[in-house]
């Protein structure tokens, strides 16, 4: 069928066509969102799950909303290897900027601007990697180069700010597994003080489900400051929805022996639902698509999955953690005990504990219990047996 007309949207981060199953996640961050600009006491939250759940979907239907509300909103991505202040900063400088350029916000943020200025010089001597344009003229306060006072100060400072213009600040950050745990810890603290104040300042983030783990290490009391909200494949029902209503609205149906194959072969993963429709769309001569038309697809997906969405993260990993996680995938999808994996690699459960804490870190790999391990990237492990063989 024509695929200029293909209404499946396969992407990082891109919005599905028919955003299924999550209804009762939007609501509870829309009340949230209300809440928060109307003063009223409200959690902070968290998504967290797999790769491919739509975590950061949820997170730009979060910043969509709240600048519908004109609530002012700093979206970053906590990329691996970089601080915190360094992703922070210029964001927040940013939004300050444009909300100062309107004239009821001039008085209220431009000594927040000078804040934000005067707190990047001072870490900056800490944090080598910021990057911050800074206006002459009067350079405000200084900050104190301690991370965790300095947020305090600022968190404080932007939301009497925001509160004095009856608005709010919203924080969002995906991928917030990468921010380094003292650094979470002086974000929460941060948030902490803010909430404890009754400002109108909140975070919204997304990331893995270490998070929960990092987040309570960082701070015992993590736990009440945030809602964390589990993000997961979607149910077969919302798995038929998000597949079918898109062709749907072109006057296009699936058969159901390829609705079936889909949701069999994709697990009910929104990303992989959207890449299979993509395919199955592509390949069908005309409507229905049928189950010969979803088989080919999936051989077709799975073929660009592992040209992308796969490949580039193998070829982060060193030798030895691509040997760890092959001999995972020869137990199957998992989660599987530490000392099995070990077993496959014919070595004691010690002296490959590094090479799975490298894997953690570096978002492969996660713990849903003491002493188990699983993949963060649902079909990981076909796609390791696809590409490396074993024994080796």
């Amino acid at each position: 069928m024509d695929p200029r007309i293909n209404p499946y949207a396969p992407g990082a981060g891109y919005p599905p066509p028919e955003l299924a199953g999550r209804d009762d996640i939007v609501e509870r961050a829309s009340i949230a969102l209300n809440r928060i600009k109307a003063g009223r006491p409200s959690r902070s939250m968290i998504f967290y799950g797999l790769r491919g759940v739509g975590k950061t979907v949820l997170l730009n239907k979060v910043r969509l909303d709240a600048e519908a509300q004109e609530i002012a909103t700093v979206h970053i991505e906590a990329p691996e290897g970089k601080s915190l202040p360094a992703a922070l900063l210029p964001s927040l400088r940013s939004t300050l900027i444009k909300l100062s350029r309107m004239e009821a916000m001039k008085a209220g943020f431009s000594g927040v601007l000078r804040t934000v200025s005067g707190l990047a010089r001072a870490l900056k001597i800490k944090y080598e990697d910021i990057e911050i344009g800074l206006d002459g003229g009067d350079d405000g306060p200084g900050g104190t180069g301690d991370l965790e006072t300095d947020l305090v100060d600022l968190l404080d400072t932007v939301g009497r700010a925001a509160k004095a213009q009856k608005t709010a600040i919203i924080i969002l950050i995906d991928e917030l597994q990468y921010i380094r745990e003292e650094q979470l810890g002086s974000l929460i603290a941060a948030l902490h003080r803010a909430n404890q104040n009754q400002l109108p300042v909140a975070l919204f983030a997304a990331g893995l489900p270490q998070l929960l783990g990092l987040a309570g290490r960082a701070r015992s009391y993590a736990e009440r400051l945030f809602e964390y909200v589990p993000i997961d494949q979607l149910d077969e029902e919302a798995a038929r929805l998000a597949l079918c209503r898109p062709a749907e609205r072109e006057n296009v149906a699936f058969a159901e022996g390829a609705v079936a194959e889909i949701i069999q072969q994709t697990h009910g993963y929104p990303y992989f639902l959207q890449e299979w429709g993509k395919h199955s769309w592509d390949l069908a001569r005309s409507s229905p698509i049928t189950q010969q038309d979803a088989e080919a697809a999936t051989a077709a997906a799975l073929a660009e999955l592992d040209a992308s969405f796969f490949r580039v993260r193998f070829d982060r990993l060193t030798p030895a953690e691509k040997r760890y996680l092959r001999a995972m995938a020869e137990l199957g999808a998992g989660p599987h005990r530490s000392g099995d994996i070990a077993e496959k690699l014919g070595r004691p459960v010690t002296t490959v504990a590094p090479t799975r804490n490298s894997l953690i870190a570096k978002g492969m790999l996660y713990s849903p219990s003491h002493g188990d391990t699983a993949f963060t990237v649902p079909l990981f492990d076909g796609f390791m047996k696809r590409i490396m063989a074993f024994p080796f």
